[in-house]
């Protein structure tokens, strides 16, 4: 069985909490899409529910990301040391930044307006109702989420640009070590 040279790749926990807050953020900016397409009462407080559920554990992601990157996680070097290498960088940073303000900005649209959780568990409104703040603050949490999918967008279409034109294994630096084995041809 042949095999090509391994390319050099993260580390298995940094490829699942990858993936993971891929999945997680896919999710949630689709549910988040269409919340308001469920009828009132129990299927929009369930979905409701369920992005905010979602949106702590993304949240717990992060921040397991951001420590296990400081502390464990596999650095490899940018595949090109010019300015494309400063801009996937750059990218990477946005992508965190715009993870974590739309995190704080959906729990503060979560504690402003005062929500239910699966009509089990109440999160209390301040003690003044602002009408014209939540609606800011849900417009930015949507502006947010969708500056996040357009910069994650372009931080995918670069990936699949590496592997299919510019064929450096950049992308397979991020897949499951059993994705970046392959074989050679069958020797029938």
């Amino acid at each position: 069985m042949n095999t090509l040279p391994q390319t050099p790749s993260y580390d298995r926990r940094t490829i699942v909490l990858h993936w993971l807050s891929a999945a997680l953020v896919l999710a949630l900016w689709l549910a988040g899409q269409s919340i308001d397409y469920f009828p009132k009462g129990a299927p929009r407080v369930t979905v409701r529910s369920l992005h905010i559920c979602a949106g702590v554990c993304l949240g717990l992601v992060l921040v397991w990301r951001l420590v296990w990157r400081q502390r464990g996680g596999r650095r490899l070097p940018v595949a090109d040391p010019g300015w494309a290498g400063k801009a996937a960088n750059g990218a990477h940073y946005l992508l965190y930044v715009l993870l974590a303000t739309v995190i704080v900005i959906g729990m503060a649209c979560v504690w402003i307006r005062g929500d239910t959780l699966f009509s089990l568990l109440t999160i209390p409104r301040p003690g003044f109702s602002d009408a014209a703040l939540r609606e800011a603050l849900v417009d930015l949490h949507e502006l947010v989420a969708n500056a996040l999918l357009i910069v994650a967008g372009g931080h995918a279409a670069a990936a699949l640009w590496h592997h299919f034109v510019l064929k450096d294994g950049v992308l397979r630096r991020m897949w499951p070590a059993r994705s970046r084995r392959h074989r050679g041809p069958s020797p029938n």
